[in-house]
């Protein structure tokens, strides 16, 4: 069956599925196959928790006209996602970078919704298969959409941007992130950059933070909205980020000098997009970050920093040094490993130790067989099993902890170990 006819099916309710778990009724069910999974086997399955048609590669032994058989489901969901995406009469606004992108996304939004009936990615479905389900959230009832791409390796940038065919970009920064499959920073800089190149061959609109060199400088042949440097000022952290915007001051729910950026990029765009200036500050002011992005949680006389979503050298440096200028005393911090560093890693690990003993924390913790590896004389402990057995005979009390660590360390554990 071709793109358009499906795209036909699609439209009778623009519900599109690849779980079982979480069917829509009406929905399209797309079969993808996993390294640990066979979404064809489960196609009636889908048809009988109320889908309304099952898109598989492999001849299923049914009767059943309501499944679909196609040469490949992952591209042909990729093909219908840019059928789709082109008949969209709305803005798109694509956002990559190593360090803030679901933070700046959600702010983003979260502006734009002032104005507009918009439609953002959830969570962080930000890759191959992410991308084509973001984009087919969206319905003909709204106005803008939103969409965030994740990398890890070249190329890929250019793949999610050649399916969403963005009509503006940002690049929240070009970081220490995914090392090992980049090849390096400047592999970083250079698998980030492709949503600029596709920005410029395509004649479309950047937004540049004029603060980061590299930013400008790969964006002087691309039509460029740049941050307002005249209006848009960092006020001051207690610990949370105040901007100054204009006359007046936007007390934001945000942790870290570092978050500047961020909502200065959502300024920027929901100012282009002409939503007031009230409305943007009303905005800002009411996002409070979830899913252990920089929470601020009070448990039993501790203040903790809960910034256990990922991390990198570049987002873990600048945390620490934000957390080090916070005026509270008697500051913990426990740290995981960061993953995907490659050759790096030793060296990168090591780097953050020797950061955190010249920051002077009360206490430092170190998880992980990274930081394990390392030399210090702080607690290392090799599986989290072990920092478990730990804490139990040394309980954490009356302290001001930072805990930040990659998506795979889990770190959001240590909260049941705080009693």
């Amino acid at each position: 069956m071709k793109i358009a006819q499906i795209y036909k099916l699609y439209k009778e309710y623009y519900l599109v599925d690849t779980d079982t778990r979480k069917i829509r009724k009406n929905t399209i069910f797309f079969a993808l196959k996993g390294a640990n999974f066979n979404g064809n086997t489960f196609a009636e399955k889908a048809l009988e928790l109320g889908a309304k048609y099952a898109i598989v590669d492999e001849v299923i032994n049914t009767t059943n006209q309501n499944i679909i058989l196609v040469d490949n489901v992952l591209d042909t969901l990729q093909k219908l996602a840019n059928y789709h995406r082109k008949q969209l009469h709305i803005p798109i606004i694509a956002l990559t970078g190593s360090n803030g992108k679901t933070t700046t996304k959600e702010l983003i939004n979260a502006v734009l919704q002032q104005k507009y009936f918009t439609k953002a990615t959830t969570g962080n479905l930000n890759n191959h298969i992410g991308v084509p389900l973001t984009l087919l959230s969206i319905n003909n009832k709204h106005e803008i959409g939103i969409v965030e791409m994740g990398a890890n390796h070249q190329k890929e940038i250019e793949f999610l941007a050649s399916i969403c065919e963005p009509d503006y970009g940002y690049i929240t920064n070009f970081g220490k992130a995914h090392l090992e499959g980049f090849g390096g920073v400047k592999g970083v800089i250079k698998g980030k950059s492709e949503l600029y190149t596709f920005l410029k061959e395509n004649h479309k609109i950047a937004f540049v933070n004029p603060d980061d060199q590299i930013q400008v400088e790969k964006t002087k042949a691309i039509e460029s909205i740049l941050f307002d440097q005249k209006n848009l000022k960092f006020e001051d952290i207690n610990p949370f980020v105040k901007v100054k915007f204009h006359n007046s001051i936007i007390q934001s729910n945000l942790i870290g000098k570092y978050n500047f950026s961020n909502i200065a990029a959502a300024i920027t765009i929901g100012t282009y997009f002409k939503v007031e200036q009230n409305a943007i500050k009303e905005a800002i002011e009411n996002y409070i970050p979830k899913n252990n992005r920089s929470q601020i949680i009070n448990k039993n006389e501790n203040t903790i920093i809960l910034d256990a979503y990922n991390a990198n050298p570049s987002s873990m440096t600048v945390a620490l040094e934000n957390f080090a200028a916070l005026p509270n005393t008697q500051k913990t911090v426990i740290l995981g490993d960061m993953f995907e560093l490659g050759e790096d890693s030793f060296k990168e690990h090591q780097t953050i130790i020797n950061l955190c003993e010249t920051l002077n924390f009360s206490k430092q913790y170190f998880i992980g067989e990274h930081f394990y590896q390392c030399k210090t004389n702080k607690p290392l402990f090799k599986t989290f099993a072990d920092f478990e057995d730990y804490i139990k005979k040394n309980p954490l009390k009356n302290l001001t902890i930072f805990i930040k660590g990659s998506r795979g360390m889990r770190l959001e554990r240590v909260l049941d170990l705080i009693h």
